[in-house]
This record gives structure tokens, C-alpha cells and sequence, in this order.
């Protein structure tokens, strides 16, 4: 079942969304060689109950961390450690908000000091696919344009575009249905409606390979190939006219 989240239920999402953004805008400025995922980790759960919210990933599943912080070939999923972040590194930041009992997901990728053309290409394509996808968002389409329109884009970049993962439905609980596919499925899929609020993020790999592995952690979800990848996502709710993004500052 698809759940149509009423206007007030919005309101709530923009403003705890707004929070979020600013918070992950935050800890991307923080990150530099010598920085670790750790002190992130700690930094994100102080800025959440700052503002008056609760962590979303911590202790879902059994995730022990805040923050997801995954570095170079993890594409999400990471554990936060105290290994200091080298130059030339790319971190993938994914932080989840419960505000006034409703959920909102972000993530965005950065670099660690100068990093190479290559891995400035990727984070360029990754955030350019995300835009792509967003553009796909409005009533009486369906969920797989989104994958479609995102294929379309990055297959002749020669990326990778992970399959195993998806964006999601969000709000009254951190992961809803529908699941949202990065990719062409060639499948018919659910309309999107006023009222549906999703996650979409794009998993890109720089080797070109989609396929992914899971590290010994049992968390960290890693590019197959050991490539770089980049990761980037925003919540929001389909409106009337198209795409309201609710994590945004």
C-alpha cells in the first residue's frame, strides 16, 4: 500500500528536512584529512538532539552509528570509524531525522582535500543524476521514469549504476514502500500521486560494474570492482505541480 501523507504531515517533513540539510551541510564542511567518520558520528548526534529530533539509523536493524560514513568504495551502509580521512578520499555522508514522530533521509558525497579528475567527475554525475531524477517527479508518472531517466543519463558516462539498492518511500517510518529503482527495471511500475513522499538516491560506481558485496561487518556495502563511488539524496514529496524537495536549507 502507497500512503498519501496530508499537507500537515509536509509541513512537518519540510521543516524536520530543512533541519537535516543543514546539519549534513555541516559535517560536509567538516571533512578533511586528519578528520575521522567517528567524531562525525558524534558531531550528528549532538546536532540531532540539539534541535529537538531524534537519530533515524541509530539502532535501526542493529545499525550501531548516526551517520552512515562511507569512504571510497563503500557505497552506503558504512560504519563510522576512527581511521582519519586521507587526502583525495571520497566520503559518502547519509543521515536519517525523526522530527515531531515523521522521518525524513538525506546523503551527499564529498571530497577530501584535492582530489582527482576522475572522482570529481563521478561526484558531478552522481549529484547531475539525482536532478535528473527529481525532474521525473509528478503526479501520473511512474516511479521507474525515475530509473529511466537516470540510465539515460550515466550508461553513456560508462558508471555503474548499483541495482541492489533503491530509494524508498518515506516519512511515517525511515524505509516505506514504494522502492525506487536507480535504474531502467523494463518493468511497469506504481503512478506517483500528490501526497507520496520519497527517497531517491543514486548509487554510482566509477569502475562501471553495478554489482556489490557486503563487508565483513555485515554493513558496509562495498563497489564489487573496488572502485570510487558517490551517493546522493534528497526526501520529497510529490506536489500538485511536481517535486516539493523537503531536505533542503
Amino acid at each position: 500500500m502507497l500512503d498519501k501523507k496530508s499537507a500537515k504531515e509536509i509541513e512537518i517533513l519540510q521543516e524536520g528536512g530543512a533541519i537535516l540539510a543543514s546539519i549534513l551541510h555541516k559535517l560536509a564542511a567538516r571533512v578533511e584529512p586528519g578528520i575521522s567518520g567517528q567524531e562525525l558520528d558524534e558531531l550528528a548526534e549532538s546536532c540531532i538532539k540539539q534541535a529537538g529530533g531524534r537519530p533515524a539509523f541509530k539502532n535501526y536493524k542493529g545499525f550501531p552509528s548516526t551517520l552512515c560514513v562511507s569512504v571510497n568504495d563503500t557505497v552506503v551502509h558504512g560504519i563510522p570509524s576512527d581511521k582519519p580521512f586521507q587526502e583525495g578520499d571520497l566520503v559518502g555522508l547519509d543521515l536519517g531525522l525523526e522530527y515531531k514522530g515523521l522521518y525524513t533521509d538525506m546523503a551527499l558525497t564529498v571530497g577530501v582535500g584535492n582530489i582527482s579528475q576522475a572522482a570529481q567527475d563521478l561526484l558531478l554525475a552522481a549529484k547531475k543524476a539525482l536532478s535528473i531524477g527529481l525532474s521525473q517527479i509528478k503526479p501520473g508518472k511512474e516511479i521507474g521514469d525515475i530509473g529511466r531517466a537516470i540510465e539515460k543519463f550515466i550508461q553513456p558516462l560508462g558508471y555503474g549504476i548499483v541495482r541492489d539498492l533503491a530509494g524508498h518511500g518515506v516519512g511515517r517510518a525511515i524505509h516505506e514502500n514504494p522502492t525506487v529503482p536507480n535504474y531502467d527495471t523494463r518493468s511497469k511500475t506504481a503512478k506517483m500521486f500528490a501526497g507520496m513522499v520519497l527517497a531517491i538516491e543514486p548509487m554510482i560506481t566509477l569502475g562501471g560494474d553495478y554489482r556489490v558485496l557486503t563487508a565483513e561487518n555485515n554493513w558496509d556495502i562495498k563497489a564489487r570492482d573496488g572502485s570510487l563511488t558517490a551517493h546522493f539524496e534528497h526526501s520529497v514529496a510529490v506536489t500538485e505541480n511536481g517535486c516539493l524537495i523537503l531536505t533542503q536549507k
